[in-house]
């Protein structure tokens, strides 16, 4: 069945698999993408969205690339939302809901219409060896297939156990077996391995849910896309509805508690820190008295409704009489309890910066299996090894975006030196260079760098060309037009700004902080300028960014500079960090646990924020 050899096995589906599967072809690599069932390709286990804070960055940074997830998403988009909208660029955050069903669709499609792509369905459990190097796989059927590389994407496959209070069954996912034999053979070639666990809510009928009794939760008025290309935006687009539990909802869960697995010791692993479920939210927080839940539809058509905000392990008839009091669910109906699972995953210092494992050439980790959480973060280590493991077999140079240039840097970075002992959550305060990283500029930043490795089409790199083309002349033409008083002052009166006494450079006006892209299309000069170049809303927004905060990224690459110099300055032993309430708990936690020697240390401990090391040099005078 499998004579050739392959250039590039992937092991694994999910999001990680599908964007390793289709970097890896795309660039020419013959490849194939192992899973144990092709009905599941690119699912979304958990919540039916994509984006979010720093997570939407990521997204657009996938599709700069040249990566589908952002085309997958625009495609199977039900809502969009721009989050923190009313912050700096540099926080605004993209956000899609998505049809369930349609999103694992579309990425099938893609990946099937994907030149070089090869697809088989059976478990992988175990790694052709050979002297330091991996040549291919074992199926649980006995074939051999032969590769000049393997990514390994197994997501919470590996040796899964899902629990519902004291029940526990094996698995990777609900419905779904496990997969066995490959860490046993990792340990075996001297890996450290470890245990992660994640949740997710129940699903539930949306016919029995009283809608009038929760708050509605719009997409935008206007809503935008993730990708860069011409994919279609939403024209209608379904509410969501949020509501919140209270003390007696609480009262109810606790009386589960004796039979949670978490409380009694059956889960021994670590959870993710900012996704907890519902029962560690009212033990941690015992002094509020509610919670927001979040209700999600899973798709245009389908009655399922994701219960964001209420992942739990508890049992079955506990969660099923805590959520039947919660306003609006008086009458809910079940369509799956929620649960925990339970995995194997791999500490990502084992991996090089390619992530090519240290130990055996040519195989690859991407996603769960690093200790990572989050389609995005999946997604964008899928991408990256597929690129490296066909970058590498063709002896081309590797392909690292460092911290200055993406969030996928970042992340890749902070696993690499950092590792991480709790499922990784990329935020915006992880990165240092925020400012240069958002979601608008991601093509300026990436394609160019996507089109130079053979992985973003020519299409992309003209569109990326164009809008910057345009947004520079927008900003030239603000430098060097002047307004006149008569015309700018009525606009200035209404938004209670100082007059201006003299005519002088729009470019000055427009600096200030009130003063809108709106606001200057009011001037005839703005507005004749932007219809005759035909420019487009993306380039409005690129060319009002690069004028309202030019002197806020300068000053971010100056304090960049800084930092870097500061990296070696010794902290104090017994440093007593208690004493810095500042620092986020998070780190307070970390460092006091740890107790690094010098700053450099400290600031590649996973949860110590670059504002937290800021924090420290200010104590220490530096």
């Amino acid at each position: 069945m499998f004579e050739k050899e392959y250039d590039v096995i992937v092991v694994g589906g999910g999001h990680a698999g599908a964007e390793a599967t289709a970097a890896a072809a795309n660039m020419g690599s013959s490849t194939l993408l192992v899973t144990m069932n092709l009905q599941t390709i690119g699912q979304m286990s958990c919540n039916p969205a994509m984006g979010g804070i720093a997570k939407g960055q990521i997204v657009r940074e996938i599709d700069a690339l040249g990566g589908y997830s952002g085309i997958v998403t625009d495609k199977s988009a039900i809502q969009f939302k721009m989050l923190n909208k009313s912050k700096g660029p540099a926080m605004w955050s993209p956000r899609a809901q998505n049809d369930r069903m349609r999103f694992a669709e579309e990425w099938r499609m893609a990946l099937e219409n994907t030149p070089n792509a090869d697809f088989y369905q059976e478990m992988v459990n175990g790694l052709l060896i050979e002297g330091d190097k991996v040549v291919g796989v074992r199926t649980s059927l006995g074939l051999e297939i032969r590769a000049k590389s393997v990514v390994l994407t197994n997501g919470t496959f590996l040796n899964g156990l899902i629990h519902i209070g004291e029940k526990q069954l094996g698995g990777g996912r609900a419905g779904e077996k496990a997969a066995t034999g490959i860490t046993e053979q990792l340990v075996e070639l001297g890996f450290d391995s470890g245990r992660m666990k994640t949740g997710t809510p129940p699903r539930v009928d949306g016919r029995s849910l009283d809608y009038s009794k929760m708050i509605v939760q719009p997409g935008d008025d206007v809503p935008e896309k993730f990708s860069y290309l011409n994919t279609p935006i939403l024209k209608t687009q379904r509410d969501c509805h949020m509501t919140h539990t209270s003390t007696l909802v609480h009262d109810l869960l606790r009386e589960g508690f004796e039979r949670s697995p978490m409380f009694n010791g059956r889960i021994k692993s670590v959870g993710p820190r900012y996704c907890p479920s519902i029962e560690d939210k009212i033990n941690r927080f015992a002094d509020k008295d509610s919670h927001q839940i979040f209700v999600e539809p899973e798709g245009w058509n389908t009655v399922e409704v994701y219960v964001n905000g209420f992942s739990t392990s508890l049992p079955e008839d506990v969660q099923y009489k805590a959520l039947k009091s919660v306003k609006g669910f008086e009458n809910v109906k079940f369509f799956r309890p929620g649960y925990a699972i339970e995995y194997d995953y791999f500490p990502p210092t084992q991996l090089k910066h390619t992530l090519e494992t240290k130990l055996v050439n040519n195989l690859y980790f991407a996603g769960q299996i690093n200790g990572t959480t989050g389609y995005e973060e999946a997604a964008s280590q899928g991408l990256m090894a597929g690129i490296n493991a066909h970058l590498k077999i063709n002896g081309k140079e590797p392909f690292i975006l460092k911290r200055d240039e993406a969030y996928i840097g970042v992340l890749v970075d902070d696993l690499i030196t950092k590792g991480t002992e709790e499922p990784y959550r990329m935020f915006t305060s992880r990165a240092e260079y925020r400012t240069l990283l958002r979601q608008d500029n991601a093509d300026l930043r990436l394609t160019p760098k996507g089109y130079e490795i053979g992985l973003a089409k020519e299409e992309r790199l003209k569109r990326m060309e164009e809008k910057m083309k345009k947004s520079e002349n927008l900003v030239d033409f603000f430098k060097r037009t002047s307004f006149t008083t008569e015309e700018i002052n009525p606009i200035l009166a209404s938004l209670d700004s100082a007059l201006v006494k003299q005519s002088d450079k729009l470019f000055k006006v427009f600096s200030r902080p009130k003063v809108t892209m709106d606001h200057m299309l009011q001037l005839d000069t703005v507005s004749e300028f932007v219809k005759e170049n035909k420019l487009d809303s993306e380039v409005l927004e690129q060319a009002e960014i690069q004028v309202k905060y030019s002197g806020y990224i300068a000053k971010e690459k100056t304090n960049a500079d800084k930092l870097q110099r500061l990296e070696n300055v010794r902290i104090p032993d017994n440093f007593d960090y208690s004493k810095l309430k500042s620092l986020s708990y998070e780190a307070r936690e970390k460092l006091e646990s740890i107790q690094p020697v010098t700053i450099s240390q400290a600031s590649r401990i996973s949860g110590v924020s670059p504002a937290d090391i800021s924090v420290l040099l200010v104590y220490l005078g530096r």
